[in-house]
């Protein structure tokens, strides 16, 4: 599954839908999909994230492997700072302009 994060302040950005969830329950929300954050509670959604990137910033934030591919541990991984970088710029500019954001299924 995909998840794809839209607001009319910024360019879409779509993401593996586990790491999207992983990302929505860190900006405290219920992790559904599909879901909104209205304009007025989006500051407070990139503060909860931003708190939880400068927390865990080295961890790792990987899609788990599909069935049938192997994982051996060894490959490279995301860091959970890198990861969020592009939906954070998405919560900056919706915060900036008074925008909800939305995410759903493509």
């Amino acid at each position: 599954m995909l998840v794809t994060f839209e607001t009319q302040a910024h360019a879409n950005i779509t993401m593996f839908g586990e790491v999207a969830v992983s990302l929505l329950k860190l900006m405290g929300q219920s992790g559904t999909v599909p879901g909104a954050i209205l304009a007025a509670d989006v500051p407070e959604a990139l503060q909860r994230l931003r708190a939880a990137v400068s927390e865990h910033a080295d961890e790792p934030l990987d899609p788990a492997p599909t069935p049938g591919t192997k994982d051996d541990g060894e490959g490279q991984h995301v860091s959970l700072a890198h990861r969020t970088l592009p939906l954070i710029d998405l919560l900056e500019a919706a915060a900036a302009a008074g925008e909800n954001v939305m995410w759903g299924s493509p």
